[in-house]
């Protein structure tokens, strides 16, 4: 049997894409048969514009309602094209609540989801007395006044490589030991140059990074603060969780729109096996860092 001719093989591609999206009227990011996804709408139309059947690997699947301003995720492909000239044209196929914001040609390393080093989420609340601005309803989630000095000293007794079995929803065979390495909370005015917060109320948004997330555990983190803020807890509550090994019914899961997945970072391209390699290893917490007994 003789090989194909390799002038008439096609050499595939990979090409990372940067997406943007409002989660509201999705539901959630993986593809699901009858449902209206992020995955599905971005793949049909990427097929249509490359004419070949697309399959995308992303950095974090997101749940239904959460949002993203610097999703990550790569594709294969034989097809040529130009980046700029690609964008605008799946422009004028995606709907107006996605956005490819960016497309490039990457090493065959290179994997959204394996690849990355660190993901970075934002989550936003208003303690405005009439609840969220309506321009801002579909990503902002009105509260009550809390006690911020309170809620970043319960964030920072988080902070670490730790078991965060009692913020996550349990997958069957998958680790909940994550390190996450920041955690924490900017008040600013709800319009420029307003110095009267009381009146007006002020914009929250918790900043939450880590090298990696479980299910439903940035929204958990958010919940379990945020009774802090409201009075009805204590930080040291919130740093008895790490010790439980199963998902704590007391901790109150945040809303999901108030919740934007901001950016991932990802290594030099030198780096990118081994980084792929190490992210596949089943991890467990020191006994130095302080778990289990």
């Amino acid at each position: 049997m003789t090989s194909a001719d390799p002038a008439q093989q096609t050499i595939a591609i990979r090409a990372r894409i940067d997406v943007a999206y409002d989660g509201t009227d999705f539901t959630g990011w993986a593809r699901q048969p009858g449902l209206r996804t992020v995955q599905g709408v971005l793949e049909e139309s990427l097929s249509k514009v490359l004419r070949e059947p697309i399959q995308l690997t992303v950095a974090g699947r997101t749940d239904a309602g959460v949002h993203a301003e610097g999703q990550v995720a790569h594709f294969d492909t034989g097809a040529e094209f130009d980046g700029p000239k690609l964008i605008h044209r799946l422009a004028r196929f995606l709907p107006k609540d996605v956005r490819v914001k960016r497309i490039s040609v990457v090493p065959p390393e290179f994997d959204a989801r394996f690849s990355a080093i660190r993901r970075h989420y934002a989550y936003r609340l208003t303690t405005a007395p009439y609840g969220a601005d309506p321009l801002r309803a579909r990503s902002v989630v009105p509260c009550r006044p809390v006690d911020l000095s309170a809620m970043r000293e319960a964030s920072r007794k988080l902070l670490g490589l730790h078991d965060f079995a009692a913020f996550c929803r349990r997958r069957e065979g998958a680790t909940t030991v994550r390190e996450l390495q920041r955690f924490d909370w900017v008040a600013s005015p709800l319009r420029d140059g307003d110095a009267d917060l009381t009146a007006e109320g002020e914009l929250l948004t918790a900043y939450v990074s880590a090298d990696a997330f479980c299910w439903s555990m940035v929204r958990s983190l958010v919940g379990a603060v945020l009774a802090v803020g409201e009075g009805r807890r204590t930080p040291e509550w919130v740093a008895g969780l790490l010790d439980e090994r199963e998902r704590a019914s007391s901790v109150t899961v945040a809303p999901a729109h108030g919740l934007s997945l901001i950016a991932v970072d990802y290594p030099v391209e030198a780096d990118l096996a081994a980084r792929n390699a190490q992210t596949r290893e089943m991890r467990t917490v020191p006994p130095a860092a302080g778990c289990c007994g």
